[in-house]
């Protein structure tokens, strides 16, 4: 039964994390947060058009490094706080704070970028010569050339940023604070319903009649926000888009990959051979729910159910901890130890209250352990959403100790593979310690269910929808609630033909994800699930020599290409047959479960 959920101040502090880490007192933060500004303004007297020759260049960049680090604990400070809490008057307005010092600092600092890059071309690879640690970010700055613009156009945009960056805050606040949910009731009794319980309880709800009520419930409160959603929205996608053209690109597109450091070809194959050739096992797999809940016909409401009603493991966070620790210990011992860390350090914050941030994320702070955010129902698919977790948490763990805060971080197109390698492997380890079909089954149902139908099926469906979005808004267009909702359903239909009912309200799924204001996030989720997908089939078929690879790519940063990496890893990305493979592979564990559900059922 879900219960009303409790504010964050009646929550247990052992199952919180700790931002003491970061800044033990708020006067720490204070005086943190004004010396930043002092040394950003000391920065910028000094080297403002002093940025003559190499020399002068590799003393400006080092010099940008630590007003870089010295913001990483002040905002991420300011970001976890009101994470956990959007009701917390306080920390909106720390939030607010740091957003318009952060777009102060950034305007001040702009000259850095534009001076630079007003060097002739050999002046920088002489900076890049003399200084190997800042090599890489010269070439990424030589690359970004044509599209830089006028030194005072640039700090102008800089100054804007938290402008820019206000639709994402107002989706937020309209979600986690404006949006309140009244109980529904089935046959005369009431349930509570808020964003955290429908997405991490009534989703997966195995009475029908209490989960499609919650779905219409949950549905019918999001459709009163439609309007102010789309037109937040709408301000995101056309600053992208005003962005995009000044700076000279041909398309949105290109604006939004370039950083990504990936073609065209590379993402539109993403979705569309999975739009294509995944669609045929979903559908195989949506009937085999129907037929496991008896039900006259399958819709969108039904899609989240577990493929077996009874049998749900539950686990609490202390058991959680040897699963973390023993499936995650084929990384090797340094990883394993940071796993054991995240839970004795308070790394992770478990528990569900009111304002909290829905789904879960991992922060992870240049010079500082990382954050994980999850919202712990007790039960047994949360080991693969902490695993998940911790797999963006120790590739930044080894990324930010081996390369400096320019090259830690990857391209956005291969972020989401340490992650879901991590998934992968909690799957294998499962399997392997258990004879019992019925939780056999279970296992590759969450492999299907939670893996493989989040980041191959949702996140996926999303990157259709948004690519339609941005197709729109390229031609020089503004979108609203009513072309955003026809947008969704239509992605929706394609995928799954006749065999789901798109029933009214699935097409409002467009409103539940920030990812939309993250450039073209969604699809590199099953981006990276092919990665690993292949990477954890050649550890388990290789073992230490594939660890090995894997580690230094994690240790790579961002000092490569998706594709440099994932050739590091053995998989050649530039092809479709690591996608073909994955996709095949879904379609083996699908029928797996045919074969386990008519072994089961004829006991």
């Amino acid at each position: 039964m879900v219960q009303q959920l409790p504010g964050r101040s009646e929550v247990a502090t052992e199952e919180t994390w700790n931002l003491h880490d970061l800044f033990e007192t708020e006067e720490q933060f204070d005086a943190a947060l004004k010396q930043v500004k002092e040394e950003a303004a000391a920065f910028a007297s000094k080297f403002r058009g002093n940025i003559t020759d190499a020399d002068s260049a590799v003393e400006a960049i080092a010099g940008y490094v630590k007003i870089r680090e010295q913001l990483v604990p002040v905002g991420t400070y300011a970001s976890l706080a009101a994470a956990t809490d959007q009701t917390d008057t306080e920390a909106q307005m720390r939030t607010a704070r740091v957003g318009a010092s952060g777009a102060q600092i950034g305007s001040q600092l702009s000259f850095l970028q534009s001076e630079l890059l007003e060097l002739p071309e050999k002046t920088l690879e002489e900076a890049a010569s003399r200084s190997a640690e800042y090599a890489h970010y010269v070439g990424e700055l030589i690359r970004w050339k044509p599209f830089q613009l006028h030194a005072e156009a640039e700090k102008t945009l800089a100054a804007f940023s938290s402008v820019f960056n206000a639709p994402y805050e107002l989706y937020n606040t309209t979600k986690l604070v404006d949006l309140s949910f009244e109980d529904f009731t089935v046959d005369g009794k009431d349930y509570p319903l808020s964003y955290i319980s429908f997405e991490g309880d009534w989703e997966g709800e195995a009475d029908t009649s209490i989960r499609r009520a919650a779905f219409d419930a949950f549905s019918s409160k999001l459709r009163d926000y439609r309007y102010t959603t789309a037109k937040t929205y709408d301000a995101h996608l056309q600053a992208e888009k005003i962005t995009s053209d000044l700076r000279g690109f041909d398309t949105i597109f290109d604006y939004l990959l370039f950083d990504q450091e990936v073609d065209r070809e590379l993402y539109d194959r993403q979705i569309d051979l999975i739009m294509s050739e995944l669609a045929p096992h979903m559908r195989k797999y949506a009937k085999l729910l129907q037929n496991a809940y008896g039900l006259d016909k399958m819709t969108f409401a039904d899609l989240k159910v577990s493929l077996d009603p009874t049998y749900e493991p539950s686990i609490t966070v202390e058991e959680s901890k040897k699963y973390m620790h023993d499936a995650l210990s084929v990384i090797g011992g340094e990883y394993q130890q940071m796993v054991d860390r995240s839970y004795s350090e308070r790394w992770i914050d478990f528990p569900q209250n009111k304002g909290k941030s829905t789904g879960a994320f991992c922060s992870s702070p240049y010079g500082y352990h990382p954050y994980i955010l999850i919202s712990w129902t007790g039960r047994m698919n949360e080991v693969f959403v902490l695993a998940h977790e911790l797999g963006h948490a120790g590739h930044f763990f080894f990324a930010n100790r081996e390369q400096n805060i320019l090259n830690a971080r990857p391209s956005l197109y291969f972020i989401e593979a340490p992650s879901t390698m991590n998934e992968m492997l909690m799957a294998n380890h499962l399997l392997e310690n258990s004879d019992d079909p019925k939780f056999k089954r279970w296992v590759i149902s969450s492999i299907v269910a939670r893996t493989y139908y989040h980041n191959f099926v949702t996140h996926l469906l999303e990157a259709a929808y948004q690519r339609k979005v941005y197709q729109h808004v390229d031609e020089g267009h503004s979108v609203n609630a009513d072309l955003l909702s026809k947008m969704k359903r239509e992605v929706l239909e394609q995928f799954w033909g006749e065999e789901v009912e798109i029933n009214e309200g699935a097409e409002l799924t467009w409103m539940r994800q920030p990812h939309y204001y993250m450039g073209l996030y969604p699809y590199t989720y099953s981006a990276g699930l092919t990665i690993s997908t292949q990477v954890s089939k050649r550890i388990l078929n290789e073992g230490q020599p594939a660890v090995d690879e894997w580690l230094e790519v994690l240790k790579a940063g961002g000092t490569k290409t998706p594709a440099e990496l994932s050739k590091m890893a053995g998989v050649d990305i530039t092809t479709e047959q690591p996608l073909r493979d994955t996709i095949a592979y879904i379609g083996e564990l699908i029928d797996e479960l045919e074969s386990l559900t008519a072994e089961i059922e004829g006991n």
